[in-house]
């Protein structure tokens, strides 16, 4: 009997932003659960090898490598993909996952800095980074290309409204890059998460009223769990995902509906 090969990343290539912790790391763990070569990165460096080194040992020397970077500087993103290169000769699946929001509060009261901050890591860094992989990806005719965005892109937001529009951008991005990479066998798409457990979104979980009141209004009644998300980024590094582009992935708990 063969072996089902839909959600099988064997051979694969996965580098993912933001993946010391939350989300990321859940991505960077399923991923390499179903055989991929993951790459870990965030700013600190420790944080990255503790995660790699935990992968590692589960799943064998060799299977994840730390690279730290700061999203923000173009220089150490170039430097993150050279070095993935240089250790594996490829990227088969870019997950962007990585985002700043050091902002809460109403929109009139945001100052320049902080907005300009939330844009340039949550949309032009990401533009930057696909720019970097996505060559040998069209040299290969393959790849994916995966954005984390969240459900702030399609709605409103008196609390934290530019990290809103700078998730509406991605799903944009993903629109965009779904067109311009299509010829060459390359997709891209986002994943909208719903308010999920993780240190970056604490201030939104951690004040008991806000969570009851998100999960009195939430069909599936309670927050979600950072590996939740995972399995929607194996399904879009997977076979399975080979005919899907352009398109974002609510996973939210029904909150949206």
């Amino acid at each position: 009997m063969t072996q089902p090969t839909l959600f099988d990343l064997t051979g694969q290539v996965v580098l993912i932003t933001g993946s010391s912790r939350g989300i990321g790391r859940a991505i960077a763990e399923r991923c390499a659960e179903h055989g991929a070569k993951v790459v870990i990165s965030s700013r600190k460096q420790p944080a990255c090898d503790e995660v790699a080194a935990a992968i590692n040992a589960r799943h064998g020397a060799g299977t994840a490598l730390a690279v730290a970077a700061n999203i923000s500087s173009k220089e150490a993103l170039q430097a993150l993909v050279d070095a993935t290169l240089a250790a594996f000769g490829r990227i088969d699946t870019l997950v962007c996952n990585a985002a700043s929001n050091p902002y809460y509060g109403p929109q009139a009261g945001i100052t320049d800095d902080q907005f300009r901050k939330i844009l340039d890591n949550n949309i032009i860094a990401n533009h930057w980074l696909i720019a970097m992989v996505a060559p040998q990806m069209q040299a290969r005719r393959d790849g994916s290309i995966v954005i984390v965005s969240s459900i702030g892109g399609l709605r409103g937001s008196e609390i934290i409204g530019a990290y809103c529009i700078s998730k509406a951008a991605d799903m944009q991005l993903a629109r965009n890059l779904a067109h311009e990479y299509g010829p060459h066998n390359i997709r891209v798409n986002c994943i909208a998460p719903g308010l999920i457990k993780t240190d970056f979104a604490r201030a939104l979980w951690e004040d008991p009223e806000r969570l009851a009141n998100r999960e009195a209004t939430t069909p599936l009644r309670r927050i979600g769990e950072p590996d939740e998300i995972a399995g929607a980024a194996v399904y879009l590094a997977a076979p399975a995902s080979r005919f899907m582009t352009g398109q974002t992935l609510v996973i939210d708990g029904g909150v949206t509906i």
